[in-house]
């Protein structure tokens, strides 16, 4: 006779549990709370197989549209993310700021810091199956110093040797000081020591593009089923106004040890719609969340609530081409001082974003900013000191000064914008007019400088160094959108980049900022904060102040339904078998003990190890929704009532969209 299996095989993982759900679109309530198993880590710090969750499909948030997936025409957040996803710079930024190898392994500095060569991976390849080289990065930085081009990162280039000289159209591409020595070894010569330059080289600006694949398809390069990237996912898919679906890169050097199949970003620029999302399950990562729902998001989401330092400013920018503020410093300073910092803060952005009288804000090792001496006066003595400025420009409570505020989408923008006007108005009895626009309008006319007048805008830094803000303002600079133009400033600039002694160059940083200051090209507000909701299985991130986030090292882990659900099976399939094997003659009570003597646990007397609770906590079925009339305790009632308000909101099923999306 033959031995017989036990009727019920437990994993060994039943003692992982913890209250959790699973990521399925359209899951319950009890689902989507559900927490992750114990995350187990093998010798090579990767999670053992067994506590990965069968789907690895990311659904995230990216906030706005991006205007391009171009690396070298790329501007703002919406395209950095997704950029870092698609492709490899020669190097990378960990969690910590430290700089690591990206597509190169090594790299020599000579003594002089001029002369940087760069040793690349020899198994890195595209994702058609073309190998990286180093010409890959000679054609990728020349396209990005091209005239032709018109990247806006172009100046990021400037230390290069002849870079200037290129970028202005003077001298051929070829003559950039970028060299392939070999199929793998990369020089770039500088014209003077750049101490933040492997920083500068993980930003999309240096990424490298294939050159056939450029030649091929020309601008449309960039779209789904042209691109050919060298990261470790490809795109497959760019529905405007609903999603842009990247797939692992199976031709990626470090695939394996890569988890997702699948990353969705979604251009959500609406918060509660996004938020809305998030409870019913139907995204993992939010770009921000509402801050009129941040005490009840803090209550009742404490895990998944994540809020850290951000190294980045926000402000509003004056055109400096335009009327009423070219050549009116006194009039911009007016505007600056009857700005209550502490009040947008505290009762505005509510998220503990910090007030900011400077551009670069705190962070960043051995630099602090000059403050402006009206920085330490009270909010009465610089309303007071803006009143007079304001009438020694010429206008009054009969002359009022009229202007137009431009903001792109989101809650928290028009938020600010209104503030700001209503403080002007109190305090000066100026008449501001809003205007809200869609990203990509938003952007092509703060660019152009016709219309606008005054605008939001924010800086989050390439690198952890001061000049990342700094250079911002330089004549000319592609991402000096207000005219700002001061030959001295410029020349301070050039000699920040240029010196080696770091208390000098800390020095020339300090003079450079006081200078931008004094002119008030740009009114700081507050230093950023990020501020999302992040499902508690995603795994493989943690928060850092430039907040980079690759979806490489990301992954999730099983939830309880889940693997009761493999518990479920494994039993079932247990029982059959040894159903099948039993001798005809064996009884069920027979099979109970077997010839092994493994009994089946008794529920009474079962180890910890043996039970598993399977009960699941049923969803509710109505709720009031958070931040109205009847406020729930629970996040469970305010998860069904998210549920049912997004379909009756926009009667999609779970792979719709809403109509909020931003337009192209």
């Amino acid at each position: 006779m033959k031995p017989l299996r036990p009727l019920f095989l437990l994993p060994i993982l039943v003692f992982l549990l913890g209250a959790c759900g699973n990521d399925n679109q359209g899951q319950s309530t009890a689902e989507r709370h559900a927490g992750p198993v114990e995350l187990i880590l093998d010798e090579n710090g990767r999670p053992v197989p067994s506590v990965l969750a069968r789907e690895q499909v990311l659904h995230r948030d990216n906030g706005e549209e991006p205007q391009t997936l171009d690396p070298h025409l790329a501007t703002g957040l919406p395209a950095a993310h997704i950029l870092r996803d698609l492709f490899e710079g020669l190097t990378a930024q960990s969690p910590e700021g430290r700089i690591i190898p990206g597509a190169a392994i090594r790299w020599n500095i000579s003594r002089d810091g001029k002369t940087f060569t760069f040793y690349l991976r020899r198994d890195a390849l595209w994702s058609n199956g073309d190998p990286v080289t180093a010409r890959d990065f000679v054609y990728g930085l020349r396209r990005s110093a091209d005239p032709a081009t018109a990247s806006a990162y172009a100046h990021s280039l400037l230390p290069i040797q002849n870079a200037p000289e290129v970028i202005a159209g003077d001298l051929p591409t070829s003559e950039l000081g970028v060299y392939a020595m070999d199929e793998f070894t990369l020089q770039i010569i500088m014209r003077d020591p750049t101490p933040y330059f492997l920083h500068l080289l993980s930003h999309s600006s240096t990424y490298p593009v294939h050159e056939g694949n450029v030649l091929e398809h020309g601008s449309a390069f960039s779209r789904p089923g042209n691109l050919i990237s060298n990261g470790a996912f490809v795109l497959k898919d760019w529905k405007i106004r609903s999603s842009i679906e990247l797939v692992k890169n199976e031709n990626y050097w470090n695939a394996d040890n890569v988890i997702l199949e699948q990353v969705f970003y979604y251009p959500l620029e609406d918060q509660s719609t996004a938020l809305k999302r998030f409870r019913r399950g139907r995204l993992h990562w939010t770009a921000e969340v509402p801050s009129n729902q941040f005490a009840w998001l803090k209550k009742n989401y404490p895990d998944e609530l994540v809020i850290s330092p951000w190294l980045g400013s926000y402000y509003f920018g004056f055109n400096l081409e335009r009327e009423p503020f070219i050549e009116n410093p006194g009039l911009r300073r007016a505007l600056a001082l009857a700005i209550d910092r502490d009040l947008l803060t505290e009762k505005v952005t509510q998220f503990g974003e910090q007030p900011s009288y400077t551009l670069v804000p705190p962070g960043i090792m051995d630099y602090v900013s000059p403050l402006p001496e009206w920085a330490e006066w009270t909010q009465e003595e610089r309303n007071a000191e803006a009143r007079r400025l304001y009438a020694e420009a010429g206008y009054s409570e009969e002359n009022p000064l009229k202007f137009e505020i431009r903001y792109t989408n989101g809650e928290n923008n028009k938020k600010m914008a209104l503030a700001a006007s209503s403080l002007w108005k109190q305090v000066l009895g100026v008449q501001a007019t809003l205007l809200k626009e869609e990203y990509k309008v938003f952007l092509q006319n703060r660019e152009r400088k016709i219309l606008t007048q005054v605008c939001q805008a924010g800086w989050i830094s390439d690198y952890a160094d001061a000049y990342s803000f700094l250079d911002l303002f330089r004549t000319g600079q592609g991402n000096n959108n207000f005219g700002y133009s001061n030959s001295l400033y410029d020349s301070l600039l050039d000699e920040v980049a240029a010196e080696r002694i770091p208390s000098r160059r800390r020095r020339l940083m300090y003079e450079t900022e006081r200078l931008l200051l004094e002119d008030t090209p740009i009114i700081p507000l507050y230093t950023y904060v990020t501020k999302r909701m992040v499902n508690p299985r995603l795994k493989g991130w943690q928060s850092n102040v430039m907040d980079h986030h690759y979806s490489k090292d990301m992954f999730f882990l099983k939830a309880e339904s889940e693997l009761l659900e493999e518990i479920a099976v494994t039993g079932r399939r247990s029982e059959a078998e040894a159903t099948d094997d039993a001798d005809p003659d064996t009884t069920i009570e027979d099979a109970a003990v077997g010839e092994t003597g493994t009994e089946t646990p008794d529920p009474e007397t079962a180890t910890p190890a043996d039970r598993v609770d399977t009960t699941l906590p049923d969803e509710d079925a109505e709720a009031s929704t958070p931040g109205t009339e009847g406020e729930p305790e629970n996040r469970e009632e305010a998860d069904a009532a998210a549920s049912a308000a997004e379909e009756t909101t926009d009667g999609s099923g779970p792979d719709q969209t809403d109509e909020e999306g931003v337009g192209s």
